[in-house]
Formats: C-alpha cells, structure tokens, sequence
C-alpha cells in the first residue's frame, strides 16, 4: 500500500463517519425512534429531548455531551460511568501531552535524515519500500548510531513521566469519587450486609440459621440483625423460569386476543402443546397459559418451602443495622482457620451469583489455577489463527491462495479499501467471537458477583489482545515475510523483527482509523439496534413488556470496551516514539470516543450494576503494563540500533514496578473495602432493615402470597433471628 492509497481509505472512512452522524443526527429526532436513541432518558422518566422539541440543531448532541459536567454522569449512568470517562480523559491527556513534545521534535530529526534511502536494497521494513513515505517519518529513516537518536531516548522518558503523573493524578481523582459516593446519606442494602462463605459443619441439633446466628450475635451483639442462608435453588429457579415464561406467553396471546377484538374478529389465539409448538395437540392459548400458571405457581410455592427447609448450604449473608460494622466485618478475620467463616463485603443484590456462593474454598483457589491454564493455552493457541489471518489476509496472498478471486480485488476502487482494511476486518470480527468464553471462565472461578466477573473476563480479554494481536500481528507478519530469509540467516531474526517495527506501525495506523471512524461511527448511529428493533417491533412484539425488551439497551460492557480500548493505548505508546504520526491517530481515537460515549452514557446506555469505581485500579495497572511494554520494546529497539547510551533507559521499567506498588499500597485498600471513616458518615433517614433484607431475597423464592403463614414461617426458619432485633 502507497502512501496516496493510505490517505484515500482514510478519506473514506472519514466519509462513513461523516455520513453516519448524519443519519445519526436525522434518525435520532424522529418520534418512532427515541427509545433507541434516548432509552436511559426514557428509563428514568425524563424527556427524550431536552424541552421537549425535536426541531433543534441536529448537532446540538456534541455540545450537550462537552458541556456536561462529571456529576450530570454520575446522576444518569453512575460512578463506574464516571470512572470509565476518567480512564478515557487520562488516556488522551498523555497522548496530547506526549504529541506536543514529540510531533514537533521528533518529526523533523526523522525526516532530515536518509536512513530508509541506505537501506532500500534490504527488507528493513515490512512494508519493502512501498510505504517509504511514512517510513521517513519514523526511527526507520535514523541510521544506526547515529546522534539523533538522543531524541528519541529523551523523549522516551517523557512519555513515561507524563503518563506516571497523569495516572497518579487520576488515581487521587477515582478515589475522592468513591469515597463520596460511598459516604453519601442515601442507603444502600448492600452497605448493612456481608457474605459468609465456607461455614464448617453445625453441631449436632443444629441448624444452619441456629448456627450463623448464634456465631455473630456472640461477636456483634449490639448490631446484629438477621441473617439468610443460602439455599440450593436449581430446582426452584427452574419452576420460577417456567412460570415467568408462561406469563410472557399468556401476555402475548392476550394482546393478540385484543388486537383480534379490535379488527372485528374475535378470535382467540392457539397453540400445539407438543415439540416447540409444532407438533401435539392444538389447545386454547389463553385458557391453557392460565392452566400452566396456576399448576406451576402452586408447584413452585410447594418447592420454596422445601428449599427453604432442606436445602440450606454453607455460606450465608448476615445483615447489620450499622453500615461501620458491616465494612469492619467484611475486614476482619473470623477464625483460625482461612479456610472457615470467610467474610467479605456483599455485593448489590442485583449482582449475586447465588450458584457460585456455596462453592468452598480450596475448591474455589483450584477452579482459579484451573481457569488461569486454560486462560494461558487460550492466548498461546489463539495466537497460530491470530498471525494466519495477519499474513494471509492482503491481497498479494489472496491471489496467491484464492486465484479465483483476482477480478475482483483488481477492481481499482476496492482495491484501495481492501488493501487498507481487510487484515484489520478480519481480525475485529475473529476477536468478537472470544468475550463470551472468557466471560464463562471468569464465571466458572466461583466469583461471586456480576462486576467483579466482568472485571475479571475484562483482564483476561487484555492480556489476550496484547498479546496475540500486539505481538501477534508484529510476529506473525514479519516472519511469514520472510521465513526465507530466517531459514537462511537464524540468526537474524530478532534483528529483523525490531528493525519491522516502524513498518508494522502502517498495520496499526489503519487498524486504529477503522475503530474510530467506522466503530464510533456505528456506535453513535445505533443503526444494527435500529433495525433489530422495528423488525421486532413490526413482526415479533405485541405487548409493552415485549417491546421494552426490544429497545432496551443494556450497559456499556466494560467486559469488551476496556480492553479494546487498552490494546489502542498498547498500540499508541508503543509506537509512539518508533513512529511519531500514530499519535494524532491516538488521540483521534480517545477524543472521539469521550465525545460519542458522552452521549450515550447521557441518553442511551442503563447501567446494570454499580461497583463503585472498582474498575479502576485495574485500569491503572494495564496502563502501566502497556507502558512497561513500551519501556521495554524501546530498550530492544535501541538495543538494535546499536546506540552506546542504551543502558540510561534500563531503569524505566524497574521505576514502573515501583510505580505500580507505591499506588498499590497507597490507594488500592480502599477500592478493596469500604473505609470505616467513609461508613461512619451519618445517613439521612433510619434504614429500613425489612427492607434491605427483603431486596437480597432471590425472585424465585419471593412468595406471591404474602398473606400465607406457612411461607413466611418457612422463610424464618432459614432467615429470621430467633431473638426479637
């Protein structure tokens, strides 16, 4: 690829954008279309467009989104939304702060120099002199050992102080905004609750209840409340889904029903009882729905009393009346033995993974190791297809292995797109298929909430990317280049492989214009939702609920988003020196990003849990890991270019480590438990521990009779305290 075919796929892809926020900016104010475009709006019963007018400035959009403040976030999408938006906003400071240096000082030192013209009758790059244009812009064109490389060094250590100072800096910032939070007078359920894990066997005569009970009324007389054994719910969740399931069905036949009444018809809607409805014997679907729900609910509160009696299981959640002695339980040691009464801190009710509290302790570490192996063979193996599609994917080795398709990647226009995109399209939508897997190993380890699975699939995702993507696309293309060449020189290969770096940074550039030009555009359109929904709207949805289905948006999914977003801030540091222009493409990307999901944390996206800015330290710790990547690529880099005063850049990633422990010890405690002087903050109103017990109790074992005596003794014997509270 020349550089004039760089520029125009870039120019296209400027145009999607363009064209995109246009379609964005006329969709969005039409009447059929709000609750795609403003559904967290709508959620929380606000207008869909601000006074209510839908003829303002179609761009009015990016000035709401800059003139919003951190706290109008915090109000519609949460802390971790606000967080997100901190990680986003320190990103592209570094960059920006990083470029005004490095644009101006190292541009000109590299294009004055001739080193790319010496070495154009060997394979220094990968691009073999067909992106010279750019090559001439990078340390490509410095020759070995040549002065100017002091720059380079020096601008080297610039980066890695700015971005130390701007992490620290958010570091402070997330973690004023947590402690706000946290110490805010609203109550909160899960601020007066703990999860007892890994009970050790109760005495003989004993029950669970009896035994949790008497173990925290001993130790926390004064503030002890109630507590609730986990139950095994398999079999009740099975019923409760069925019975929910009926009642869709029964909703949606009514519906019908009515639409049938209302066309002048009256007929009532049917169904076959056999085989997904296809087969077995045709019924009234309304009449027979009622049937199901009746036979089912009376089955379902016959199963909640036997859960709740017999199926009782070792870990339990203990509610307090004091917020201050829940976060001092949630961080004291209980027993001798690490192995019993494990407490921590209990997450949102809406968070709880009830399968995975019972899962004991030692099962839980090896279920953790067991994860990690297959986590390492994942990204060791995944990384073979990874380099495949890195040197199968251009268009020289598509003729080559695909000679039928020669007429059509010659059309000039394609072409073009083809030679600047299709590596990169081929190896997004090769990486879209993975998030579930992790997200399911990550499940499997025994965590026992939503956000703290997420942030655990999110770092597995990271370390994925980085390394078969980053790395990856670096090896896998230069050795597929130019195996001749390591067959007959094995020697050379690291060489080679350092020397392919400003090369490869052509792959990343278009890899990076893609995801900000194409992704956000996309991203801000919603044009793949738009159309999911009125299909289903038009031929699938008869009722409310089936609707609110349709259109509902869900969160941002950190699980995805941060890491993607981490393997840009990988591509950009790392390359930042090598090759200098990749940084307008950085910020390009983060500038971008903060304005487009600006929007759509205001309008669109519903959060689905709120852990309180937990994300965070686990963001700052990959920003300096892809930093110490960086650190480290420039110490092999000048290494290869044989420059004497190399070693000056040795203490860099040893000053990284030591930057990521002083953090650690200095903020993460306070991200892993609430402070007590953030607890002890009074709250505005008497907390209503009915209440707060009430919202940990799982859908399926709620009783839909709560006038039913026989229930609610059954529910005191696992969760009422025997002593009057």
């Amino acid at each position: 690829m020349d550089f004039s075919s760089f520029l125009t796929s870039l120019g296209t892809s400027f145009v999607i954008f363009i064209v995109l926020m246009v379609l964005f900016a006329w969709l969005s104010t039409r009447q059929g279309n709000a609750v795609v475009y403003y559904p967290n709006r709508i959620v929380k019963g606000m207008e869909p467009w601000e006074g209510g007018s839908r003829t303002r400035n179609p761009f009015a959009w990016i000035k709401e989104a800059l003139s919003s403040s951190e706290q109008d976030v915090i109000n519609m999408s949460g802390i971790d939304t606000a967080v997100y938006f901190v990680f986003l906003s320190t990103v592209l400071g570094i960059l920006v702060l990083s470029g005004i240096v490095l644009l101006p000082v190292l541009l000109p030192i590299a294009a004055t120099d001739d080193g790319v013209k010496k070495n154009e009758h060997t394979s220094n790059t990968t691009s073999n002199g067909t992106f010279s244009d750019l090559d001439k812009l990078s340390m490509a064109n410095i020759e070995v050992k040549s002065p100017r490389l002091w720059a380079f060094l020096v601008a080297t250590y610039w980066v890695s102080v700015v971005t130390y100072f701007l992490t620290f800096k958010a570091y402070k910032h997330v973690s004023a905004l947590r402690a706000t939070a946290l110490m805010s007078n609203e109550v909160k359920p899960e601020q007066f609750a703990v999860l007892v894990r890994d009970l050790p066997n109760a005495t003989s005569g004993q029950t669970r209840k009896q035994q949790v009970d008497t173990y925290f009324k001993s130790i926390y007389p004064e503030t002890f409340y109630r507590s609730m054994v986990v139950t095994n719910n398999k079999e009740v969740d099975k019923i409760w889904g069925e019975l929910e399931g009926f009642k869709k069905k029964l909703a949606r036949a009514e519906a019908i029903y009515a639409l049938s009444q209302r066309n002048g018809q009256g007929t009532r809607p049917t169904n076959r009882t056999g085989f997904l409805g296809l087969c077995g014997k045709k019924v009234d679907s309304i009449g027979y729905y009622n049937e199901k729900i009746k036979e089912l609910t009376q089955k379902l509160e016959a199963e909640q009393k036997v859960t709740l009696r017999e199926k009782q299981q070792g870990s339990a959640l203990v509610f307090f009346t004091s917020r201050v002695t829940a976060a001092l339980a949630a961080q004291s040691l209980h027993a001798q033995m690490v192995d019993n009464w494990t407490v921590t801190e209990a997450p949102e009710p809406r968070q709880l993974i009830w399968s995975n509290l019972t899962i004991k302790f030692y099962d839980r570490i090896i279920r953790q190791y067991v994860v990690y192996i297959v986590v390492f063979l994942t990204i060791v193996f995944y990384m073979i297809p990874i380099g495949l599609i890195s040197a199968v994917t251009t268009l020289k080795n598509l003729r080559k292995l695909l000679p039928f398709l020669k007429p059509i990647v010659d059309i000039a226009a394609l072409k073009t797109v083809l030679e600047a995109y299709l590596p990169q399209l081929a190896l997004i939508i090769f990486l879209a298929l993975l998030p579930k897997f992790l997200l399911f190993l990550s499940r499997t380890e025994g965590i026992p909430s939503g956000s703290h699975v997420i942030r655990a699939a999110s770092g597995k995702y990271f370390y994925f990317i980085v390394f078969n993507v980053f790395i990856g696309v670096t090896l896998g293309g230069t050795l597929f280049a130019s195996i001749k060449t390591i067959e007959e020189k094995p020697n050379s290969v690291f060489d080679m492989l350092a020397k392919s770096l400003p090369g490869n940074a052509t792959f990343f550039l278009t890899f990076v214009a893609l995801k900000f030009f194409v992704g956000y555009g996309l991203e801000l359109s919603r044009i793949v939702p738009l159309i999911i929904y009125h299909l289903k709207r038009r031929y699938l949805c008869k009722n409310e609920a089936e609707l609110r289905e349709a259109w509902f948006p869900g969160d941002i999914n950190y699980a995805t988003r941060v890491p993607s977003d981490m393997l840009v801030v990988t591509i950009v540091l790392c390359y930042s020196v090598i090759a200098p222009v990749i940084i307008p493409f950085g910020v390009l990307y983060f500038a971008l990003g903060w304005l487009v999901l600006r929007n759509q944390a205001l309008k669109v996206y519903v959060p689905a849990y709120e852990s309180y800015g937990r994300m965070w330290p686990h963001m700052q710790t990959r920003i300096i890991s892809a930093l110490f990547l960086y650190q480290v690529t420039m110490l092999g880099y000048f290494g290869v270019m044989r420059f004497y005063y190399t070693p000056i850049l040795v203490p860099l990633p040893i000053l990284s480590l030591v930057f990521v422990y002083v953090c650690r010890k200095k903020f993460y405690g306070a991200f892993c438990h609430t402070v007590l002087e953030v607890a002890s903050q009074e709250l505005k109103e008497t907390p209503h521990m009915e209440q707060i017990f009430k919202s940990f109790i799982p859908p399926s074992l709620i009783s839909e009779k709560q006038e039913d005596d026989h229930f609610e003794d059954a529910l005191s014997q696992v969760s009422r305290s025997e002593s009057s509270v």
